[in-house]
């Protein structure tokens, strides 16, 4: 089996600048281990995985979009998001589109395409929550505050 792939680096600022991330886009899901390997063999931070998907209620294309270290998968990675909007524009699969749908397991993302090179994306915002505090940590500050 052959597939393309593209390195595409995000954030740059010219050659050999920014934050690189593989691409691979497919023509349909391909096996779960298969894409660990891939990104493996690639030894780049990310590497995103695409597949177009029918989606009659989106304005523009849609793809399940899917992100793997060398290691493991990852539940959502933005510079590999705009590595793949931007090589789906390049290889044409985004002809005179302005957007893309994905579909990811951190939920759905949409990617802007401006001008030129141009690729925006707005992430969904981490809301912090709180946690009990260690019993450990009373003991520490009570020998800190001692004389």
């Amino acid at each position: 089996m052959q597939l393309p792939i593209s390195q595409v680096d995000a954030f740059e600022e010219g050659v050999f600048t920014g934050n690189p991330a593989a691409v691979v886009p497919l023509d349909q899901p391909i096996d779960e281990a298969l894409m660990q390997r891939i990104a493996e063999e690639n030894n780049l931070s990310e590497t995103a995985f695409t597949a177009p998907i029918a989606d009659a209620e989106r304005d523009a294309p849609a793809f399940a979009l899917r992100w793997f270290t060398p290691t493991t998968e990852v539940e959502l990675c933005g510079h590999a998001t705009l590595a793949a909007a931007a090589a789906l524009r390049d290889l044409g699969a985004l002809e005179g589109e302005t957007h893309v749908h994905f579909s990811t397991r951190s939920g759905p993302l949409t990617a802007s395409l401006g001008e030129g090179d141009e690729v925006e994306i707005d992430l969904p915002a981490a809301v912090p929550t709180g946690a009990p505090t260690p019993d450990q940590l009373d003991a520490i500050e009570r020998a800190l505050d001692a004389p």
